[in-house]
């Protein structure tokens, strides 16, 4: 429940700042991404989550949990070390290259 709120409150707290994330940007920042999330959005495995369409907000909002400590879990021993290097605006660009891609695809 903890988190949950405090996922909530962090995308209400900065959702004004989801607009200034830049695709073009992100395509190139997302190349760690691919490896397991898919050139497309679309992952390799079912263990890992489909990028592909995924709102901007909860991408960065996760990748923000993840670089802060605050998201645990499996996935949080891959995540965390590639969150830590990324800045806000990077967060914002690979958000929004993932989700302006074709869910479907």
């Amino acid at each position: 429940m903890k988190y949950i709120l405090a996922t909530a409150l962090l995308i209400c707290s900065t959702t004004g700042a989801y607009a200034a994330g830049d695709a073009a940007a992100g395509k190139g920042k997302a190349a760690a991404c691919i490896a397991c999330h898919g050139a497309n959005g679309v992952a390799i495995a079912p263990t890992y989550p489909n990028l592909a369409g995924q709102k901007a907000a909860y991408i960065v909002a996760q990748l923000q949990a993840y670089k802060s400590g605050e998201r645990k879990g499996a996935a949080s021993a891959i995540m965390a070390p590639m969150a830590a290097g990324l800045s806000d605006q990077d967060m914002m660009d690979i958000a929004e290259y993932f989700s302006a891609m074709d869910a479907a695809k």
